[in-house]
């Protein structure tokens, strides 16, 4: 009788883990979101699209309408590449970046600070030369740039920013 009442407890022991586990799954099941509502949207592929587009263009993703691309801002950022003649002087406005390409240059400035070479870390004063590849950043209105004297021949410079020659 004893392996009777064994087998008998496991039968039910058994049918009600059955039981019990597809009623769990029934409510597991219907807790859910729906597809298409406010809680799981559905998104076409051109959306997904533009929002990864827009993403690597540095949009930020705030434009949802198709139809009014965002723009990418002109002025400040726009470098220009700039011929120097022998004799001139490039002088940056403030917070402006120049990168010498060709030629020889050396920094002008008027004060005894100089111009951050932004590559190398360090300053460059007045009279030293502008190595060419470097990004040089000027804080102050009346630092620049002139060809290194003995050069015949211009000076190409890429400018982010304000400038005058002199």
């Amino acid at each position: 009788m004893k392996k009777e009442y064994k087998i008998t407890a496991g039968v039910i022991i058994l049918s009600g883990s059955v039981l019990l586990g597809s009623l769990l799954d029934l409510q597991v099941t219907g807790a859910g979101t729906t597809p298409g509502t406010a809680d799981d949207p559905v998104v076409t592929k051109s959306y997904v699209d533009q929002q990864i587009q827009q993403a690597l263009n540095g949009g930020g993703g705030g434009n949802t309408n198709p139809t009014k691309p965002t723009q990418p801002s002109q002025g400040a950022d726009e470098v220009k590449n700039v011929a120097l003649k022998p004799g001139k002087i490039l002088i940056a406005d403030a917070g402006t970046e120049f990168i010498v390409r060709s030629g020889n240059a050396v920094i002008y400035t008027e004060v005894s600070s100089g111009v951050a070479d932004l590559t190398d870390g360090k300053d460059l004063l007045n009279g030293e030369t502008a190595p060419k590849n470097h990004l040089l950043s000027f804080p102050r209105e009346g630092r620049g740039i002139q060809v290194k004297e003995g050069q015949t021949s211009n000076l190409i410079v890429m400018v982010r920013g304000g400038y005058t020659i002199k």
